[in-house]
């Protein structure tokens, strides 16, 4: 199996310690139209903050972007 279908079958994870940094980046993936979702983290990542955003591979460079410029705190990337 190619890497590209191994992306297709996963889900995209950013997991924060708190919910006040997932919702700073929430912001910020609506102003730039990123498409996102907010999910419950799930317990095999994490059981830190119960909020994360779920987001499509492609975008994962603009993200991890305006992460890194408006200084916002991920516990990181995660794909399951």
């Amino acid at each position: 199996m190619d890497e590209s279908n191994i992306e297709k079958q996963k889900d995209f994870y950013i997991l924060f310690h708190n919910y006040t940094e997932g919702l700073k980046l929430e912001a910020l993936l609506k102003q730039n139209k990123i498409k996102y979702v907010i999910s419950p983290t799930p317990r095999k990542l994490s059981s830190f903050c119960g909020m994360s955003i779920k987001y499509q591979k492609k975008d994962e460079e603009r993200i991890a972007v305006l992460v890194k410029e408006h200084d916002i705190k991920i516990e990181g990337f995660f794909g399951i």
